[in-house]
């Protein structure tokens, strides 16, 4: 589209200079030729005045000479003889016309331009008595009569190759500013087949590219979110399904011995596990987006006394002491709300499903200015391989695993710039820290434990994720 632009704005530009080039160099052609021989009339009416009071041969010798043709050579004076009209008596200069040209210009009594070897000759017939005309003659070479034509052309050439050059140098720029909007509206169009997201095209350029522009950003805004809101579903599965299983789960281990109570486990089982085949078909298909997005976040010690009112309830059943600490006062964060309570599902169901009953555990909340920073702990026996652990997937092959756990705590601190972080707590047994970014700096390493880079990713066995 671009180069066809220009080769339709350089063929345009090109018929428009010829078309007033060449009228323009014929003009100029006939303009020198038209001021050569009004010069040359000029210098012959010199010698009118001088004819009219004498035809002496010496006289008129000297006034030839004083004119510039005269001197050069280029002027001649034909007198006729007295009483014979069809004669020439005197002739002054070295003339080129011949004795024909000259006797029609006396008996038509006008003046005439002939073309003779090596130019032409201004014939000008004046009157030397009441019967006799005598003609001067001027020549005028052909350089006089082409004088300063070429330089002329070869400006209007100049101006005419100018022209074109200026004239393709903007097509090319207009080219460029119809075809660069097309070609970045067709790379992000592929873009957002290959499912990146977050491309967007400048709304920029022409109107017409301008609202395809418009037109596709609002497609993509809405492709992202039907696909936010999938993955909300899905992350809302999550939080419906699985950690309800896991009460049922901890419930029916209580039913002790039995066929009733070894079909109900059997059924929960099943249970567990085509929810966890749900939960990771749902978790492969989810879009590479960012958790939250721009304008999410929410109270983080109001989620956290939430999901914790729902977990005490079961931990009182099971026995176990539960300390919370640290959501007196309101932390906003970053991250959506139904994020940040799919990581503390995890990471607290973590706790119930891999320790005994009975242990301890605590969630500590500190706010560090750039940070929150949650910390979720318990007395258990600990993690054997915390690296394997916090690998993505690692655990994905486990039986009642689908591989989530960590990786969905790890995303929601990602996409703050923070990290995960797994230690031995002051409780004896795991402590998982969770770093939230405010500002979106990722944060130096600090204090002990396995933190969970992008770059550094295991695969072994340890605790299984949620």
């Amino acid at each position: 589209m671009r180069w066809a632009l220009v080769r339709v704005c350089l063929a345009v530009t090109a018929m428009v200079v010829f078309a007033f080039a060449v009228p323009l160099g014929l003009v100029v052609k006939e303009m020198a030729r038209d001021r050569a021989f009004s010069d040359a009339e000029r210098q012959a009416a010199t010698i009118g005045p001088t004819l009219s009071i004498t035809t002496d041969r010496a006289q008129l010798q000297k006034a030839v000479l004083t004119t510039e043709p005269g001197a050069a050579g280029r002027m001649a004076v034909h007198i006729p003889a007295s009483g014979e009209p069809d004669g020439l008596a005197v002739d002054i200069g070295h003339g080129h016309a011949t004795a024909k040209d000259l006797e029609t210009v006396r008996i038509s009594g006008r003046a005439a331009i002939t073309e003779v070897t090596g130019g032409s000759v201004l014939l000008q017939p004046t009157a030397v008595g009441p019967h006799d005309i005598a003609v001067v003659e001027v020549f005028v070479p052909e350089d006089a009569v082409s004088h300063g034509v070429t330089t002329a052309w070869l400006i209007l050439a100049g101006v005419g190759v100018a022209l074109i050059v200026g004239s393709v140098a903007v097509a090319d720029r207009l080219g460029v500013r119809m075809v660069e909007p097309a070609r970045r509206l067709a790379g992000a169009a592929h873009d957002l087949g290959e499912g990146r997201l977050g491309t967007r095209v400048p709304e920029e350029g022409p109107d017409e590219l301008r609202s395809a522009a418009v037109a596709f950003n609002s497609m993509a805004d809405q492709v992202v979110q039907l696909l936010a809101n999938e993955r909300e579903l899905a992350a809302d599965l999550s939080h419906r399904l699985r950690t309800p299983l896991t009460v049922l789960r901890l419930n029916a281990a209580s039913l002790g011995e039995g066929p009733a109570a070894e079909q109900t486990r059997a059924a929960v089982e099943q249970l567990e596990r085509e929810v966890d085949t749900i939960i990771r078909t749902a978790r492969e298909q989810r879009p590479q987006t960012q958790p939250g997005g721009p304008g999410a976040g929410c109270d983080a010690s109001e989620v956290i006394r939430e999901r914790m009112d729902f977990w005490s309830a079961l931990a009182e059943d099971e026995g176990r002491e539960v300390r919370l600490a640290g959501v007196e006062r309101t932390l906003r964060i970053p991250v959506a709300r139904p994020e940040l309570a799919a990581a503390l599902d995890a990471l607290l169901g973590n706790v119930f499903r891999h320790t005994p009953e009975g242990t301890a555990f605590a969630v500590d909340v500190h706010h560090s200015g750039d940070a929150v920073i949650v910390l979720v702990s318990d007395a258990g026996g600990g993690i054997a391989d915390p690296k394997a652990a916090l690998a993505r997937g690692g655990a994905r092959d486990a039986v009642g695993s689908t591989g989530l756990g960590l990786d969905i705590v790890r995303r929601v601190a990602e996409s703050t710039g923070g990290d995960v972080r797994i230690g031995r707590s002051v409780l004896g047994g795991t402590e998982v820290r969770v770093w939230i970014g405010l500002d979106g700096q990722r944060p130096e390493r600090r204090g002990r434990g396995h933190r969970v880079g992008r770059q550094r990713r295991h695969r072994g066995s340890g605790r299984a994720n949620l």
